[in-house]
């Protein structure tokens, strides 16, 4: 916990009051993902997820400079239809809440509010990685350091298959993350359930990887760990179906020239275009599955010893 001053929607209080599982929640993909009124549906549906799953839903944002640790159903609807949010990471989250502005958290953030709010588990779509052709251009994101760093564990789909996906292994394994395939030996491919590539870990239940989380607190080791979990099989697309739609999306964003922050939302933009929307429909089928695995694993970390509850100090 921090001083810090947070801001607590009522039901995230209650949980928290009541030693009841949390699991925190991006705000990207209200403001950056998808427009509204189906980014507040998608945004409903996950919490929705995380309830029935057993935990509470604990969605993070900072609104006039104010960090917020759940919201309530109005600041939820406010914030779906608010212009001109800024895409807040390490680096630009203290000044966006320094100067009141509104900001919606990305991983990296998102896990720093988390710790700083106690939480020890988070739901996203996939995390940020290694951009292709970084060797020139440094385009690496903030999410693989706040991995090595923020002891939080991560559940997504992966890295999101734009990326240079062996370059980010690469980097998460230099910096000591544990990157855990859950159910298979297949490293997933975000948009795809299997990948050509093999996972450093593999485990098979929430339940190993909450007794994974508990051991890597009470050796006190930094960072967290992050577990992939596959989109369902009824809702991904093949890899060699997305292989020249992602090429082609990547050479039109070099062809207009889109760099830094402006790459991901484009490339996942260009995409969404190319596969006439399945690629949104597969995003949301892997962010509620990754939800649901993410109220397990933090609904069996709140049954264990009170210490499992406050592991992010």
């Amino acid at each position: 916990m921090t001083s810090f001053p947070l801001t607590f929607s009522s039901e995230v209080a209650n949980a928290r009051d009541g030693g009841l599982p949390i699991v925190a929640l991006e705000s990207t993909i209200i403001t950056h993902g998808m427009p509204y009124p189906q980014n507040l549906e998608v945004a409903r549906q996950v919490e929705a997820d995380v309830r029935a799953a057993g935990a509470t839903p604990a969605t993070i944002a900072v609104i006039d400079g104010q960090l917020h640790i759940g919201l309530e159903e109005k600041q939820l609807i406010a914030l779906a239809q608010a212009k001109n949010v800024a895409k807040l990471s390490r680096a630009d989250m203290a000044v966006c809440i320094a100067t009141g502005r509104t900001g919606a958290t990305t991983v990296a953030a998102t896990m720093i509010a988390a710790q700083m709010a106690g939480i020890a588990v988070f739901a996203t779509g996939g995390i940020g990685g290694v951009h292709k052709g970084a060797e020139g251009t440094f385009d690496i994101s903030a999410d693989l350091m706040e991995l090595a760093q923020t002891p939080v564990t991560v559940v997504a789909a992966g890295a999101k298959a734009i990326l240079d996906v062996p370059k980010t292994l690469e980097v998460l394994e230099t910096q000591g993350v544990p990157v855990i395939a859950y159910g298979q030996d297949s490293f997933p491919a975000f948009w795809s359930a299997t990948s050509d590539l093999k996972a450093p870990l593999r485990l098979d239940s929430a339940e190993d990887i909450a007794r994974a989380h508990q051991t890597r607190v009470e050796m006190g080791l930094p960072g967290g760990q992050l577990v992939a979990n596959p989109i369902p099989s009824d809702a991904e697309i093949p890899a060699a179906t997305l292989a020249p739609v992602i090429a082609q999306a990547q050479q039109d964003a070099e062809t207009h020239g889109i760099t830094g922050k402006g790459v991901t939302p484009y490339l996942l933009q260009r995409i969404f275009e190319l596969t006439e929307g399945r690629s949104l429909t597969a995003n949301i089928a892997l962010v509620r599955n990754n939800a649901r695995l993410a109220a397990s694993i933090a609904a069996l970390l709140a049954t264990r010893e009170p210490r499992l509850r406050s592991t992010n100090r």
